[in-house]
Order: C-alpha cells, then structure tokens, then sequence
C-alpha cells in the first residue's frame, strides 16, 4: 500500500461528497472522543458511511481501548477499518483481533519531543496486532493528541518508517503548502489531513484546499514510489 490519502474530520454528508470527488481514498469520522465533541452524531456518520462505495473507505477515528467495545462499535457502525488515538495495550489489540480478524487497524503514534524510544517500543510490541501506524501530534499546551494542526518532528516519523514493519500513515499540521515535502523527507505510506484543510472561518473543508492537497500528494508520492509500489 502506497500512496493512500485519508482526509479526517467529516461533518457532514456534503464534505463527505465534497471530499471524494476531489480524489481522497478515505474518509475519518472522529467519534467517542474523550471531551464528547464530536463534529456529527453516530447515527448521522453511519449514514454517510453506508454510502460509501467499495474503491473508498470510512474510518472510525476514537479514543476507545476496550477491544469488546471497540468490535462492538465498529458492527455497529459499519465500517471495516478503525483509527485508535487511545492507549491500547497490546493485549488488547491481540483480542481486536480475534474478535474482528477482519478490521482494518491503524495505532496511532502521538510524537512528542524526542519521544523516539517509547514509540519505537510501541510499535515492537503492538505491530503483529494491527495494519498500519499513524504519527500525529501532541500539543502540549491542551493535551491533545491529533486534530492539533500542529506539525511534529518529521526525523521522529522518517525513523519510524524505517524500522516499522507495518505501513505508516503521517498526519499532524498537514496541509497543501507542506504535504509534498513531508512525503519527500519522511517516505510514508499515507498522509492524513484535518484541520489544515478547513476553512478557518466555517471550520468546513475548503475545496480548493482539499483539491490542491490531494494533488501534491499525489504527485510527490509518485516521485517517492518504491519501485513496484501500488496503492
């Protein structure tokens, strides 16, 4: 898998119309979030899911850590892949998967200042148990780990591509002007762009944002194509 772009925060079945006709692969829905504020309710994003087509994909992006309740929401919910933000054990991402042998997992990687360590821990011990990682980043001034619009150490994210064995998704203060350069200096196999895609007035996509993201994605993941990659 190479090449993917995911764009988070959906709101609403329009930016979700919005987002696939400007070419994204897919969509995230931030649900069950430790401060309850979701942008759209559960029965609203498992309508817009449901409508989804198979070349595209929702993604469940949460705090939950209870694999039961995580199986449970994701049957509920309809969707074949889950973003986890929380601090799930490995033991717990070993019983995801026997409950849901099926689910996509991507375990979120909260970079922090030379933080490289613990990270590369958690990837050792939780990468048999899950499909993809995803960096993001943490602000320290709120707690608050991804949708921060703020851009961490890309070396950290570079490092762990290298030593994962599982693909690995950067997300953190993407937007238009950066992603080319944050695909050349860190070689992931997906990006993941909220915030640096709204309008900062609506707090709604922008389109030409997400067109103009989605374009110099793509053109930087072909310049970093490993030889016989496919998306």
């Amino acid at each position: 898998m190479h090449g993917l772009i995911q764009v988070a925060g959906i709101i609403d079945q329009a930016e979700a119309n919005l987002i696939i006709e400007e070419g994204a692969d897919w969509l995230g829905f931030a649900l069950r979030l430790p401060a309850k504020n979701e942008d759209l309710s559960e029965a609203d994003a498992a309508a817009i899911i449901k409508e989804i087509q198979p070349e595209h994909k929702g993604v469940i992006i949460t705090y939950l850590t209870d694999a039961d309740e995580i199986a449970a929401f994701c049957t509920e919910m309809g969707v074949g892949a889950i973003q986890l933000h929380g601090d799930v054990t490995p033991a717990e991402l070993r019983r995801l998967r026997g409950l849901a042998p099926d689910l996509y997992v991507l375990k979120s990687l909260v970079v922090k200042a030379d933080n490289i360590d613990e990270l590369s821990t958690i990837v050792a011990d939780s990468a048999e148990w899950v499909d993809m990682f995803i960096t993001d980043s943490f602000n320290p001034a709120t707690g608050a780990k991804g949708a921060t619009g703020l851009v961490h150490d890309w070396g950290i994210s570079a490092e762990l591509v290298r030593i994962s064995p599982r693909p690995l998704m950067l997300a953190g203060g993407l937007n238009p002007e950066n992603v080319a350069e944050a695909i050349e200096q860190v070689r992931p196999a997906a990006v993941d762009a909220h915030t640096g895609l709204e309008d900062p007035v609506t707090r709604r996509k922008d389109r030409l944002k997400v067109r103009t993201f989605v374009a110099e994605a793509r053109a930087a993941f072909a310049r970093t194509a490993p030889d016989g990659a496919r998306r």
